[in-house]
């Protein structure tokens, strides 16, 4: 069955770094487009990052310069490097697949930035 598997969340302080992966399966990785989607309670889930199927990228504003999306199709992953982390990133962050039919949605991780 299909599967979107995060991991990397955490706990950081201001300024720090953190890596999201998404771990896939069950369906055809290399030609869905994947995203990174951050959601805060009360608040709507919003696009952090996307990588098409080709390689193209495109960030939220707020994460521009300092939050990096890419993917490695051979172990069907896709990451989010995320540097200068802010207390405003805190959230829990989704992957989702986007196909032409079909999306997927991963289970979440917690990233939460305080000192």
């Amino acid at each position: 069955q299909v599967q979107l598997v995060e991991s990397g969340g955490g706990l950081v302080q201001p300024g720090g770094s953190l890596r999201l992966s998404c771990a896939a399966s069950g369906f055809t990785f290399s030609i869905y487009a994947m995203g990174w989607y951050r959601q805060v309670p009360g608040k709507q889930r919003e696009l952090v990052a996307i990588i098409t199927s080709g390689g193209t990228t495109n960030y939220a504003d707020s994460v521009k310069g300092r939050f990096t999306i890419s993917r490695d199709n051979a172990k069907k992953t896709a990451y989010l490097q995320m540097n200068s982390l802010k207390a405003e990133d805190t959230a829990v962050y989704y992957c989702k697949a986007s196909g032409v039919s079909r999306n997927f949605w991963g289970q979440g991780t917690q990233v939460t930035v305080s000192s």
